[in-house]
């Protein structure tokens, strides 16, 4: 990764932080900045599956598992390279994670979003409202899976890489507990 790259990923790691620690009612005991940070970026890579669905399916009169299926591979692309580079801040080599990147999106594509959005599309829902909904519970297993699986190098306390990972941090994604490993860097002077 590049040194703008790093100033980048250290940057947006202060500003969620900044953000984590100003959370009301008590979510900044709860949401850590780096559960933040992913949500920041599904935020973003969720609304651009949805446009790209919306102009292949309602536009294009694309299938809707074809539709489903272009957008979600885009989207996903996008999700691995900003959560990589600004999230999760990983350095790990690229192959072996985008290996398990492919495993944990496929299983997430065909049980959550296809499964779900097509069943629930197949029931009578809208086919938007259908794809809202499997959003839900793919936030919680991609989360999970992208901390504790595909970016296990991400840095821990102190900003060292191999800390962040799932044996070094086997607590869940909330927690009452304060997030030190998610914490902005700390400059070491």
């Amino acid at each position: 990764m590049s040194a703008t790259g790093r100033e980048r990923g250290a940057r947006f790691t202060a500003v969620m932080a900044a953000i984590a620690g100003r959370l009301p009612l008590r979510l900044n005991r709860v949401v850590s900045p780096r559960l933040l940070g992913f949500a920041v970026i599904s935020s973003v890579t969720f609304t651009m599956d949805l446009a790209l669905l919306t102009a292949l399916h309602g536009g294009l009169r694309w299938p809707l598992p074809a539709g489903i299926t272009a957008a979600y591979v885009v989207a996903s692309g996008l999700g691995y390279v900003l959560n990589r580079a600004l999230n999760f801040r990983s350095h790990g080599a690229v192959g072996p994670q985008l290996t398990v990147y492919a495993a944990v999106v496929t299983v997430n594509y065909l049980a959550l979003i296809l499964g779900v959005s097509t069943g629930l599309a197949a029931l009578g829902l809208d086919y938007r409202l259908a794809r809202l909904a499997a959003a839900a519970s793919e936030c919680v297993y991609m989360y999970s899976a992208m901390r504790w699986l595909v970016f296990r190098d991400s840095p821990g306390p102190g900003g060292e890489p191999g800390q962040g990972g799932a044996a070094a941090d086997p607590r869940p994604a909330l927690t009452a507990r304060p997030h030190e490993d998610d914490a902005a860097p700390q400059n070491r002077s």
